[in-house]
């Protein structure tokens, strides 16, 4: 059977730490703020194809007392700045500010949000008016697989270091395995449709 040309919808999904940008923890030092290898990469190819990005992120620092909910505002709004120059749009900053072992009580709670659960990018398309089943999904662990998997996205695991768990299960295979983001934006781009396989990923399967 052949493949078919597959069109995204106009919103490609993002994890931010270790995906868009380096991995800081627990920081909201908008200072310290620089993109991932490959994204610049992306964002061209993003921009290029039309694409715009919205960010999907656990933020369980404020659930840990690290920061407030207030002080992710200035990294959504630094997360813009940066990106803009490339030619894409920061459509949406969505974070889990959640932990069920937190330290401040009002955020120490099972939620819906935190990922691998998928509100988020439910919110997403209720807000949004985006079509889960044309968009994807792009992180750096299988809990962005596995919260992609469960709303109907696609999905990319950019396997760049940030999984070290590797707790495999049925929702938890990517549609594509990418060294970095930008070639996770250069196969979301030239995707066509295969049949999903029901194997499960290893990370020792072939990367982009």
């Amino acid at each position: 059977m052949s493949a078919s040309r597959f069109r995204p919808s106009d919103i490609v999904f993002l994890d931010k730490d270790g995906t868009l940008i380096a991995n800081v923890p627990y920081s909201v030092n908008c200072d310290l703020i620089t993109l991932a290898p490959g994204a610049a990469d992306a964002l061209r190819t993003f921009a290029g194809a039309g694409l715009d990005v919205a960010v999907v992120s656990n933020q369980p620092g404020v659930a840990f007392g690290r920061f407030t909910e207030g002080a992710l505002d200035a990294v959504r709004d630094r997360l813009a700045e940066m990106i803009a120059p490339f030619g894409v749009r920061l459509r949406a900053f969505y974070y889990c500010p959640h932990h069920p072992a937190g330290t401040v009580s009002r955020y120490a709670v099972e939620c819906q949000c935190r990922k691998p659960q998928c509100g988020l990018l439910l919110r997403a398309s209720a807000e949004l008016d985006v079509d889960l089943a044309r968009s994807w999904m792009v992180g750096d662990i299988l809990d962005d697989v596995e919260a992609g998997r469960r709303a109907g996205c696609r999905t990319v695991l950019v396997n760049n270091g940030g999984e070290t768990e590797w707790v495999q299960g049925p929702l938890r295979q990517p549609d594509v395995v990418a060294r970095d983001l930008a070639a996770a934006a250069r196969a979301i781009v030239g995707w066509s449709e295969p049949a999903r396989s029901d194997a499960l990923f290893t990370p020792n399967a072939e990367r982009l």
